[in-house]
């Protein structure tokens, strides 16, 4: 290539260049290949993915953890059909990626040739953003638009169509330079001073925390308010850790999500005033914490909530949540709850600690999952990010697992999607180096990604992945069985696990008790540094009926 022509794959490296971009996760082909080409001398660093719907959710666990987009790359056809589970995944779940695709030539768009479909209309419900660029010299205003679409208010998928002679085509301009993100101001003052009073008039008042509120600056502000003022805090799944170790004890309530019979619903039945912080319904319907329709809601959020039947906020405080939180903690600053609330919170935390008793007698060989929680949760650390799959592992460690920073415990609770768990730890691992990351999957659920297991022996990326095995989709197990008296469609043959890690290069285990799992774990720690590392845990699942009934008696509503 001259030095003095620039083709469109130039100026699509040289804007991810611009944006600051360190990663890209894709797959070639011939559609898009001048762009894997150009990678080749200059840009973000190339991980190649083994399927492009994993290579989606490494981009999404960018997102979820940076909060800035991160970026897949692939080709025509069935290179862009197999991003749309990743990037509905990324949308409704609130995580910022920017997809870029190859297309046919223009001149075939038209067509029925080879790998010529409709990518935008495929595209469009699944994202923030789609487009098809046309013209080459487009291409650097196309990738900056979408880079801060995806970024801008309910974060989400972004998603941008490039024909292989728009690639390949020669251009005339250079590539859109950084630009400062719009920075919004906080609620108005009126806003702010309304839910103060209603804080002040309030016997219980309640924070709801949502993904939207673990980003690290409103983290930051929550836990500041928090220092001066306790009011109870409930978190979703996707909330996880926003409250720290030193606020727990006074603040902490439990996370909801799933099923509506978490120690955090009595809270928010309980509650006069839910305040509702960068809370999606996606993350845990509103029907499911409010079936009366009694609550009374004020929303503090980057942009306006969706309204329905459940969710009829009386106030929205709109703004940077952030600078809205450090505006209301001095119109609060020294309100503390009634007497009768804080002995009501005393009783309530004291009556859910163990909020169900289990026998955690199990079969010789297999492990209770309480066991394998309480395992993990004395062997890891806060550093440490732990990546969670679907599947009824997802249920207890939702519930039982304690974390205490912000996006270091990764759920899909959105569209609930099999397989994303050992992706996000391979992100994870890439923007956090020197932490360990665990990953935990079921049986089921790691056979849908479990091929990038070889992305991460490529890299040496110290991931330990976990597989609760019992044989089944067992999520779905107990769930028809609650309904329907037994079960259908769940059962699958046995895999051995250990031999699948050690065809990929990576080391094997499987334990067969507590004490077992607790001796491995303890001399993986050790080994992970060298690479990634499989523990296969038989799980005794006796319990999840009894954990998905409804469990909380009604005296403490």
């Amino acid at each position: 290539m001259s030095e003095n022509k620039q083709y469109g794959a130039d100026l699509i490296v040289d804007s991810l260049i611009n944006h600051d971009v360190e990663y890209i996760f894709g797959i070639p082909g011939a559609k898009i290949d001048r762009v894997f080409d150009t990678l080749e001398d200059k840009g973000p660093k190339l991980i190649v993915a083994r399927h492009e719907q994993n290579a989606a959710f490494m981009a999404q666990g960018i997102g979820r953890m940076t909060g800035n987009p991160g970026v897949v790359i692939t080709t025509s056809g069935p290179g862009v059909s197999n991003l749309a589970t990743g990037l509905v995944t990324a949308t409704d779940e609130g995580d910022p990626v920017l997809a870029i695709s190859g297309q046919v030539k223009r001149s075939d768009l038209l067509k029925r040739s080879h790998q010529s479909m409709k990518n935008v209309a495929m595209m469009e419900p699944v994202t923030k953003y789609a487009v098809e660029v046309n013209d080459p010299n487009t291409l650097s205003e196309t990738i900056a638009n979408a880079y801060r679409e995806a970024k801008s208010g309910k974060p989400g998928a972004s998603f941008v169509s490039i024909p292989q002679d728009v690639t390949d085509s020669l251009v005339s301009v250079k590539a859109i330079k950084p630009l400062t993100d719009p920075k919004l101001g906080s609620a108005s003052v009126d806003d702010i001073n309304y839910l103060a009073q209603a804080i002040r008039n309030a016997q219980l008042p309640v924070l709801l925390l949502g993904n939207g509120a673990s980003t690290s600056k409103v983290t930051q502000a929550i836990r500041q308010l928090l220092t001066a003022v306790k009011l109870p805090v409930v978190e979703t799944f996707q909330g996880a850790g926003i409250v720290s170790r030193e606020l727990e004890e006074d603040t902490f309530f439990g996370r909801v999500g799933l099923f509506r019979n978490q120690p955090g619903d009595m809270l928010l039945k309980k509650a006069d005033l839910v305040i509702a912080i960068g809370y999606d319904p996606i993350e845990y319907e509103a029907r499911n914490w409010n079936a009366e329709i009694s609550a009374r809601i004020i929303v503090i959020d980057v942009a306006q909530a969706e309204i329905d039947t459940y969710f009829q906020p009386e106030r929205e405080l709109i703004g940077d949540i952030a600078d809205t939180i450090q505006l209301l903690l001095p119109a609060i600053n020294g309100y503390s709850l009634p007497k009768t609330s804080v002995a009501y919170l005393q009783n309530l935390k004291k009556n859910v600690v163990e909020d169900v008793k289990f026998d955690r007698k199990t079969k010789d060989g297999l492990v209770h999952p309480l066991d394998v929680i309480d395992v993990l949760q004395y062997n890891t650390t806060d550093d440490m990010t732990v990546t969670v799959d679907v599947g009824s592992h997802y249920i207890w460690t939702a519930r039982y697992f304690k974390s205490y920073e912000p996006r270091h415990l990764l759920f899909s609770n959105g569209m609930q999607t099999l397989g994303v768990a050992l992706p996000w730890a391979i992100s994870a691992a890439l923007i956090r180096p020197n932490t360990t990351i665990i990953s935990i999957s079921g049986d089921g659920g790691f056979l849908f990604s479990a091929q990038e297991l070889e992305t991460a022996v490529r890299f040496q990326l110290p991931i330990i992945h976990l597989i609760w095995n019992d044989g089944k989709y067992n999520m779905v197990e107990f769930q028809e069985e609650m309904k329907y008296g037994r079960s259908s469609g769940v059962d699958f043959g046995p895999v051995d696990f250990v031999k699948y890690a050690e065809s990929f290069g990576a080391k094997g285990y499987r334990v067969d008790g507590k004490e077992s799992f607790e001796q491995t774990l303890k001399q993986v720690l050790e080994e992970v540094k060298h690479g990634p590392i499989l523990i296969d845990i038989p799980i005794d699942y006796k319990d999840n009926i009894k954990l998905g009934e409804t469990i909380l008696p009604d005296e403490f509503y």
